[in-house]
């Protein structure tokens, strides 16, 4: 079998656009299907996954995915009319009559939800290709797909956790024998990452898009000043499930398209909207610790409550609520579990990857084995690169290294030296992370380092941390976990050992956490070969490890991409597989 999964709406923004003109453009992202992306299963096993952003440059985009189809069916060596299926993660049939209530949700319906609108742009983009092959799975299914089959676990709970679905917020499965069965939904309704997200609006940041930097925010913050606020809007109920009454005071179609009641009532009871223009202060702080807090009970809750009821030791996470990392380090140092596994493209893009092995695993029985480091991304070899670097002629410099040991000791001695270096090596992540393949590394122990990547490179939020990748079988000298601890997703907080937070200022947050990336050399070897030549240098198999990109833009995907990336920031040199890059004349 040969499936492509695909997940994203295009017309979702678009329709917002045309109906709601006028609105703050971050007001737009309070709509479905972001992140399209593109995966292809051959006989149940995953060959090349890709977001869309990474071809178009449209960050978080819902187009349809057909530039990342086109890289999965070229790496995979198939035409499209070898593909047996196109799978979507969403599926709004059963949901029709409840749009055709009122004509702008009938519209909504029709343009971007149905299933007529999928085709429309698989006649578009796959002339040809027969409809009856195109088949939709429920987007919470596809979430618990992608963790349940990615886990490589025969029995376990799954917990999927987002804004929103179709209709649902939050569900738990349990799989076992291959099957995924429902046990538990929640209303969109009471969703605690669609409140996490109007919070994260409220305090002047981008609704599905930064929820990530209240996550860093809050450790500056005291919690105990909002807590009650929290604890009194959302409710932990006996059954394992939440009420959120404040999601529910939205009652016209204009009220419910954007959250208008809510949000209203926020002003009037938590705190004044935070202008983009205005710092943020101690309240801003507050408010972000004590949401977190909130979020981080709500997970604990609905995980323990399900976790006693169906006796399972060992859990699954997916959804875009999945990506709190702080949330996923409490939910592994609790205990309750034997095994957490939380599903590395947590987000809808995964959805792409669900669809696909879910589909897949009606049709034949799939490899029971733990998702890899989704290293599936484009790669690009000599030929392409020495392409690239033509074209800057007049304003790099380069050399080809013998080898890869050679590349490594170079850059290991750059990055002891202080320097900031760009690392493009290997297939492209996929997934939000830069895992080691289109990364911007340095040393943690500088002192300055944060701040000088920050003006340098990425023009980002000062609060916001930065992540140290290291060697598998020395991260528990630096970090409060075991020996050979496995954490290759950077997805999970942990905390760095208290006689080191002073030594490792660029990386060590203000609570004294880290979002630690763990590297072995069976999952990344040529990452893990530079690791190695760091610690030769520096006596720490450690870097900072950040995403090759700027604010704004997706993760670097091509050789060009990545010079002009360079030569638009201060990072100091760059290495292309074995090509090493200056600027002319530096």
């Amino acid at each position: 079998m040969k499936i492509i999964g695909v997940s994203g709406l295009e017309n979702a923004v678009t329709f917002k656009q045309a109906k709601w003109p006028g609105l703050e453009e971050r007001e737009y992202r309070i709509a479905q299907g972001m992140d399209a992306a593109a995966a292809l299963i051959i006989d149940g096993r995953v060959v090349a996954a890709a977001e869309q952003e990474r071809f178009s440059g449209k960050k978080h985009t819902g187009d349809f995915p057909i530039d990342a189809i086109r890289f999965c069916l070229a790496h995979g060596g198939v035409s499209i009319d070898e593909i047996d299926e196109i799978a979507h993660g969403f599926d709004y049939s059963p949901y029709r009559a409840l749009y055709a209530q009122d004509p702008v949700s009938d519209e909504l319906y029709q343009q971007v939800f149905s299933r007529e609108a999928l085709l429309a742009q698989v006649r578009r983009d796959l002339p040809g290709f027969p409809e009856e092959k195109v088949v939709s799975v429920g987007h919470h299914l596809a979430h618990a797909a992608s963790a349940a089959l990615g886990s490589g676990w025969s029995e376990c709970l799954v917990v999927v956790n987002d804004a929103m679905g179709e209709i649902e917020s939050l569900s738990v499965y349990t799989f076992a024998s291959g099957q995924l069965k429902k046990i538990r939904t929640i209303g969109a309704n009471d969703s605690i990452g669609v409140l996490y997200s109007l919070v994260t609006l409220h305090l002047g940041f981008d609704f599905n898009s930064d929820e990530y930097k209240i996550m860093g925010l809050a450790p500056y913050g005291n919690p105990a000043r909002f807590r009650t606020f929290f604890e009194n809007v959302v409710e932990l109920r006996d059954d394992g499930t939440v009420r959120i009454p404040i999601l529910k005071l939205n009652q016209s179609r204009e009220e419910r398209e954007n959250y208008l009641a809510t949000r209203a009532w926020l002003d009037e009871n938590l705190v004044p909207r935070r202008q983009r223009s205005q710092s943020v202060n101690t309240v801003h702080e507050d408010v972000a610790a004590a949401l977190q807090e909130c979020l981080e009970r709500v997970v604990m809750h609905v995980c323990e409550h399900f976790g006693r009821q169906t006796g399972m030791r060992r859990i699954a996470l997916a959804g875009g609520v999945a990506l709190n990392c702080t949330a996923n380090g409490k939910l592994v140092r609790s205990q309750l579990f034997d095994e957490v596994f939380i599903q590395p493209v947590a987000g809808d893009d995964g959805t792409a990857l669900g669809a696909a092995l879910y589909r897949a695993s009606l049709k034949e029985a799939l490899p029971q084995t733990r998702m890899p480091v989704p290293l599936l991304g484009p790669g690009y070899g000599q030929a392409a690169i020495e392409a690239a670097l033509s074209r800057f002629d007049g304003r790099i410099e380069w050399k080809k290294l013998d080898s890869r040991e050679v590349t490594c000791g170079i850059a290991a001695k750059l990055i002891a030296d202080g320097r900031v270096i760009a690392w493009f090596r290997g297939r492209m992540e996929y997934g939000p992370r830069a895992l080691g393949n289109r990364s911007i590394l340095a040393d943690p122990r500088h002192p300055e380092m944060r701040d000088r990547i920050n003006a340098m490179v990425k023009k980002r939020e000062a609060f916001r941390p930065f992540a140290p990748a290291c060697a598998t079988e020395e991260a528990h000298r630096w970090f409060e976990v075991p020996p050979n601890t496995d954490l290759p997703y950077m997805i999970t907080i942990v905390d760095v050992r208290p006689e080191f937070r002073a030594s490792l200022p660029a990386i060590t947050h203000v609570n004294g956490s880290a979002r630690l990336q763990t590297v072995s050399a069976q999952d990344n070897p040529d990452f893990h070969a530079l690791l190695r030549a760091v610690g030769e240098a520096t006596g720490w198999q450690m870097v900072l490890n950040t995403s090759f990109n700027v604010k704004g833009q997706p993760i670097v995907n091509t050789p060009e991409e990545a010079i002009e990336t360079f030569l638009g920031t201060g990072i100091e040199y760059l290495f292309l597989e074995d090509y090493y890059v200056s600027r002319r004349g530096a």
